[in-house]
């Protein structure tokens, strides 16, 4: 890793020099983006160092997903990441608790640090919507958000009370170096350095689950109408997965499927077919409730995709597709998918 670049003195402040190292080995990462060094981080380098410690979390909490770098690194390869995940609530109106409803929660970050609208994607099945957001400054090699809001008002009156006694008591973890940093990047597409790693934590936090412990008979109910519901009432807006670009990923899924690896059965391949995606299932985790109790729940999951030139541009088509989201979406059902 370039050693006194932006990039790795950020993730270094947070994870420290070990775990910053072995998180920035990992990552196929634009040279480009690691030679920037001096007295300010840009917007890119802030960008790209956030998504570098959100994918280290990521592996940490999804064991089958470490195995796999693991094996790429032992192999003398690396990851390109290409996207991150992540779900929010959006009640009909007013915000979630602290937080600003929905995608507002996150919209507050990435546009200051040079995201923008790609494009949106409506989920009806899952009664959602997802918006892709793409980095205005490198595109193809910053990875993208995949941000998707569950619609309270598309569920009956017991949902919407129970996710209310859920939700309501969500915090905001972004302070006043985390918003000072934002309203300067959105200026000047830049802020010094100090500034930026003083932020960095608070703005971390935020991609984490910001309300207490569910109750269990409310989590339950959630559980009977929605999966996503229920995921984000114990892992809140943590990374829901994220996504390996991989040349061949048909490929590469009867390879893993060969050595017994717990893969989605189905490759999900868009209307175009220029992206094609499947997933390992969602690790399975020990979550406390407010009762006492304590459930074995979904956890976060491990994503490979492919994509191919889009012949009308001549760039790598970046774009999502409904209906593989929804087929992903099924990693962190408590049933075997499709």
């Amino acid at each position: 890793m370039a050693e006194n670049g932006t990039i790795a003195t950020l993730v270094a402040a947070h994870l420290g020099e070990g775990n910053a190292r072995a998180a920035l080995d990992a990552l196929e990462i634009a040279p480009a983006l690691l030679a920037e060094q001096g007295d300010t981080a840009s917007r890119a380098a802030f960008a790209m160092a956030m998504n570098v410690i959100l994918f280290h979390d990521l592996l940490a909490r999804v064991p089958t997903g470490a195995a796999y770098v693991a094996d790429r690194l032992a192999s003398g390869g690396r990851v390109l990441f290409d996207h991150g995940a992540l779900r929010t609530i959006r009640f009909p109106s007013g915000p979630t608790g602290a937080l600003p409803p929905g995608e507002d929660a996150f919209t507050r970050i990435f546009l200051p640090l040079g995201y923008r609208l790609a494009d949106l994607y409506p989920l009806d099945r899952l009664r959602m919507t997802g918006r892709a957001y793409t980095h205005t400054d490198h595109p193809e090699v910053i990875p993208q958000f995949f941000l998707s809001e569950l619609h309270i008002d598309r569920f009956d009156p017991d949902f919407a009370e129970a996710a209310h006694r859920i939700f309501d008591n969500s915090g905001d973890p972004l302070d006043d170096a985390a918003q000072s940093l934002l309203a300067r990047m959105a200026q000047a597409k830049e802020a010094p350095l100090p500034m930026a790693k003083a932020a960095l934590p608070a703005i971390i936090a935020a991609f984490d689950r910001q309300h207490q412990p569910p109750r269990l008979e409310d989590y339950d109910l959630l559980l009977s109408r929605s999966n996503e519901a229920a995921w984000i009432a114990t892992e809140g807006n943590a990374f829901n997965h994220a996504t390996d670009r991989v040349p061949d990923v048909a490929a590469l899924a009867d390879r893993l499927k060969a050595q017994d690896k717990p893969m989605k059965p189905k490759l999900e391949i868009s209307a175009t077919g220029r992206v094609r995606q499947t997933a390992f299932r969602a690790d399975s985790l020990e979550r406390p409730f407010a009762d006492g109790e304590w459930r074995t729940v979904p956890g976060s999951f491990y994503e490979f995709i492919s994509r191919d030139l889009d012949p009308a541009t001549g760039a790598l088509d970046l774009a999502f597709d409904t209906g593989n989201a929804t087929g992903i979406f099924a990693m962190t059902s408590a049933t075997e998918p499709s």
